[in-house]
């Protein structure tokens, strides 16, 4: 190396290896990606993956959706304030079995969740480590299991962002809840009684939302996923029409596809 050389290599920070998942990609040029990264220290970031199509890249058997990563990127020199930077190195940094079936089309839900909530360079590490927990529960054989990942998901990400009310009192009066009774979580109201007279009357109780809003507090996964159980119907419903709203939308693209793939089934 030139003497010019080794002053230029010594001068550029050394780039620290950080935990991240690919949540999307699309094509750059006939030989390069841009990825969605979602790494714990800098929340979602955009990357360019150079020479990632070609068939002797190192990087196309590492750039895989719902396998944790260690990667390093950075900007070139001028361009720091740029968008997109690019992907120095990737390597995979072990985890379970890629998806399949169910499990994936659930776990491309939730990276569209985290796409279209997230802001880029918004660091989230609870909401990184929640993801992290959250895909192996996704190919668990107990059906119930795996929606109440869903369910305790949605509703960290909720949190997260800070949309989703306390659960343990009526929203509106900040009275507490009777244990017994039935209670139903609209998207402009918040927390209010049960119309018992409505058809669709199988909201949670009060008992669920007071659990649920406990292990929420107490970021308890385990306890979150369990206290989800009892009304795993109702919640879906509720929960997403929350989400829909601060999404600004009526149905995510992974739902669409969720449903038209029922459709084909016997």
């Amino acid at each position: 190396m030139t003497p010019a050389r080794k002053r230029s290599a010594a001068s550029r920070p050394a780039l620290t290896p950080q935990p991240a998942y690919v949540l999307h990609h699309y094509d750059w040029s006939e030989s390069s990606l841009i990825l969605e990264l979602f790494t714990r220290q800098q929340g979602r970031i955009a990357v360019v993956a150079k020479g990632a199509k070609r068939p002797y890249s190192q990087l196309r058997s590492v750039l895989l959706p719902f396998q944790q990563l260690l990667i390093q990127a950075s900007h070139k020199k001028g361009e720091e304030g740029a968008e997109v930077s690019t992907l120095r190195s990737a390597e995979w940094a072990g985890g379970h079995p890629m998806l399949s079936g169910a499990a994936l089309l659930a776990g491309f839900y939730l990276n569209e969740l985290l796409l279209k909530s997230l802001l880029r360079h918004d660091p989230h590490p609870a909401l990184y480590d929640l993801y992290a927990a959250t895909l192996p529960a996704l190919s668990n054989d107990d059906e119930q299991q795996s929606q109440a990942a869903l369910r305790a998901f949605e509703l960290r990400l909720l949190r997260e962002l800070g949309v989703l009310p306390a659960l343990d009192c009526i929203t509106q009066t900040q009275s507490s809840l009777t244990m017994s009774a039935r209670y139903r979580l609209q998207a402009e109201q918040g927390l209010l009684p049960d119309d018992e007279n409505d058809a669709r009357h199988d909201s949670p109780s009060g008992a669920t939302w007071a659990a649920l809003e406990a292990a929420l507090a107490a970021d308890d996964l385990a306890a979150l996923q369990q206290a989800t159980r009892p009304a795993l119907g109702s919640l879906r419903m509720q929960v997403r029409a929350l989400l829909h709203q601060h999404l600004g939308t009526d149905r995510l693209r992974t739902r669409t596809l969720m449903i038209d793939a029922q459709k084909l089934l016997p």
